[in-house]
């Protein structure tokens, strides 16, 4: 690849500032409707981080939202909705054929819905306030209006789960034991307030650990399921109460309704409406601040990065990338970290002809750490490293727990986290399996994740991935150095070494498609940029017998797997694979993504590839990740193609345009979502080190500004246009020497 190098004067580039080549912004950012929705798969997405909304608008003119919460987990593990608000406008609004529309603008995260036109409208206000656990909905009209606004559910009663739905409670499936869900409490809220809230009264959590011999932890943990409660507020001055359920508003040309959101293990069901009656009597801010600080805040959060690509046909690229990142602001500043399988989004579906409530999601409540990293990999060059907490605390919180678990099962220190797993750590007991057919403690009946214990080294490298873009030196002692050295040393205590010396991982596998295999490249390869990682850190960051444990443990990782074929050499999954392929994944590319050990000016970067060009499994959805590792590999017009389709797969049978799936998960599909960011930033801007490369699988056609982001808090800011680097910006400035601009292809 040709290198040309732009001296070009250092400038600052204020957002959406550049009409020269920037797409229509209202296409980008806003989503708009002149028709209401069916139902909630009709729904556009709302959220402050922690709490979401979906919200529709009936043909009648009730407005509808379902509300979801990060921990709000049922006793079974199932990741609930807190429940549904409807609000019902008297007179209605659509009475008389009047206009209708719909928008969400996602630079201020509010959604706006108008009944009739400029003379007789009637606006509805809608937001999950950014900086506090509230959903606001303002209405005004011109003419006066009664508001009804009735907070629902679907939990009335006890009930089993069907057949069909079983799946949603991932982990029980396979019991024999019915699966109840346990209903939802109207509750005694102050004067003029509707309470509703589920509280569990019964957990998986101690019998999960008994069934997987892990009954010793019961009296060291606390159960994180048990009088878990979660529920909603609705108030609003004007407001009573009408019955147990719903509030009613007189006429009035305006209406402001509060419905404050509370999730806690509390004691009783009374210790958490206290806080949640206290929460709401600190909600002091005038709906006119509290809205400038809402919109503050996204305002900044669009500020922080953005990508506008003129170019024939890459409307749908634009928008799929903003959405997305919305999306994902939408659910990543949660307790817990963002669902791969629907994220907080999920609404009523049909399938096979069998209605499946807001509560279900396809693979249910577990997180896969394969499928969990992949929306969060695009977060440090779009500047959203934040929203990287969740995920790092909840493994973080697990390990104690993972310590104990290897040496019950493996009588040796260290520590290993399953593939599959729920939020405290436990396997899902359907993997862990249930017959168990003879096996021993610790080894599961599930073949696709029996050896499957690399996860925890892509976290570490993800981690690492934080502390490069954000040099938050104290985030290595409370994170990284907690994990790396149980993570590590599992490896080196579990595994013997070859003749040579070497690691020899094995029983082991190559993800979860080869399940008997020898020295499989995700290991090798995760063991081996993890430590050429730490080892990079500064020394005055690190011990200096740390240091000395690294290079040992470096120096006995195998080399890369390789095979030949015709005579050229290329990478292989693993040194031996003793079974056929039992799914769709190459593991061989992960040498190129996500470990970064080859590509771009690195050495093998033919023989990388040769592989990619040979995989076994193409594709563009879902987890797939061929359009990153194209990327990487500096080969444009795959990445782009890839891209390009990616980008319109969008879930047929949902409204919003960033709905994509379920692909092999659920919707919408946060693996497709974050896998079509990270691939055009990659394509864009790549980080080596403190070495930045921009343009390195950039189409030459496509002009672009754009602004993101690189290691040691360095802000890259640039417009390209017909084959000219036009402008440029590096802060800070120093940094403008570690930048080298390829030649767009």
């Amino acid at each position: 690849m040709n290198i040309k190098v732009y001296l070009i004067p250092l400038v600052l580039l204020p957002l959406l500032a550049w009409s020269a080549v920037e797409p229509d912004l209202e296409e980008v950012y806003t989503v708009a409707w002149d028709s209401p929705s069916e139902g909630s798969a009709g729904s556009m997405p709302l959220g402050n981080g922690a709490y979401c909304l979906n919200l529709w608008v009936e043909p009648g003119g009730d407005i509808c939202f379902y509300i979801s919460g990060s921990g709000a987990w049922s006793g079974n593990a199932r990741l609930l909705k807190l429940g549904r608000v409807r609000i019902t406008l008297e007179p209605g609004p659509m009475e008389g054929n009047v206009p209708f529309r719909q928008v969400l603008d996602t630079r201020t995260g509010i959604a706006s819905i108008v009944f009739g036109g400029e003379d007789n409208a009637t606006r509805v206000e809608i937001w999950v306030d950014a900086n506090f656990p509230v959903v606001r909905v303002q209405m005004r009209s011109a003419i006066p209006r009664r508001m009804r606004a009735r907070a629902e559910t679907w939990r009335s009663e006890p009930r089993e789960l069907r057949p069909e739905e079983r799946d949603s409670a991932y982990g029980l499936v396979d019991s024999g034991k019915p699966i109840l869900v346990e209903p939802d409490v109207y509750g005694d809220g102050a004067s003029g307030a509707i309470v509703l809230y589920h509280r569990n009264e019964h957990s998986i959590w101690d019998e999960t650990l008994r069934h997987q011999g892990m009954e010793g932890w019961t009296a060291q943990g606390r159960d994180p399921l048990l009088h878990r409660t979660f529920g909603m507020r609705l108030s609003g001055e004007g407001f009573l109460c009408e019955d147990a359920r719903t509030l009613a508003g007189g006429e009035a040309q305006s209406h402001l309704l509060n419905i404050h959101l509370h999730t806690e293990q509390a004691e009783t069901p009374a210790a958490w409406r206290d806080a949640l009656e206290d929460l709401a009597r600190k909600d002091t801010r005038s709906y006119d601040q509290a809205l400038r600080e809402h919109s503050a805040w996204w305002n900044a959060f669009q500020e922080r990065s953005w990508i506008h690509i003129e170019g024939n046909d890459v409307a749908h690229i634009n928008r799929g990338y903003a959405l997305q990142r919305y999306i994902t602001a939408c659910a990543g500043r949660g307790e817990f970290p963002i669902k791969f399988n629907g994220s907080l989004f999920t609404v009523d579906a049909e399938e096979k002809g069998r209605h499946l409530d807001a509560d279900y999601r396809r693979w249910g409540g577990p997180y896969w750490f394969q499928n969990t990293r992949l929306v969060y990999w695009p977060m440090p060059a779009a500047g959203d490293t934040g929203m990287m907490l969740p995920l790092f605390k909840m493994y973080r919180e697990m390990l104690p727990f993972a310590e104990a678990r290897t040496q019950t099962y493996f009588n040796h220190k260290g520590a290993f986290f399953p593939e599959t797993l729920y939020f405290w750590g436990a396997y899902a007991n359907d993997n862990y399996g249930y017959a168990r057919n003879e096996l021993p403690v610790g080894v599961t009946e599930n073949r696709y994740i029996r050896y499957y214990y690399d996860g925890a080294l892509e976290l570490i490298l993800l981690m690492l991935a934080y502390h490069a873009y954000t040099e938050e030196d104290a985030f290595l002692n409370e994170y990284v150095f907690s994990l790396t050295e149980p993570v590590l040393r599992f490896y080196f205590e579990h595994y013997g070494k070859d003749e040579q010396g070497a690691l020899r991982v094995y029983p082991s596998q190559a993800l979860e498609t080869y399940q008997d295999a020898v020295n499989p490249l995700p290991v090798v390869a995760g063991l081996q940029s993890v430590l050429e990682g730490l080892l990079a850190l500064p020394e005055s960051l690190t011990a200096t017998e740390q240091r000395l444990q690294w290079e040992q443990w470096l120096q006995a990782v195998p080399a890369l797997p390789t095979r030949e074929e015709k005579g050229q050499a290329l990478l292989a999954a693993a040194e031996k694979l003793l079974e056929k392929p039992a799914n769709v994944e190459n593991p061989e590319l992960y040498a190129v993504f996500p470990y970064r050990l080859h590509g771009i000016n690195k050495p093998g970067l033919e023989m990388a590839r040769r592989t990619f060009e040979l995989r076994r499994v193409k594709g563009n959805r879902g987890w797939s990740q061929d359009e990153t590792q194209a990327a990487l590999l500096g080969l444009t017009e795959k990445a782009r193609r890839g891209l390009d389709d990616r980008l319109r797969r969008k879930h047929e049978g949902s409204r919003f345009p960033a709905f994509w799936g379920p692909n092999y998960d659920w919707v919408p599909d946060q693996d497709h979502g974050g896998n079509a960011m990270t691939a055009l930033q990659t394509m864009l801007l790549q980080a080596d080190g403190n070495q930045f490369y921009l343009f390195p699988a950039w189409p030459k056609d496509w002009n672009v500004s754009f602004k993101l982001h690189a290691p040691g808090n360095t802000t890259v800011q640039g417009l390209y246009r017909d084959g000219n680097l036009l402008e440029l910006s590096v802060e800070p400035e120093a940094h403008l020497d570690q930048l080298t601009v390829l030649t767009p292809q």
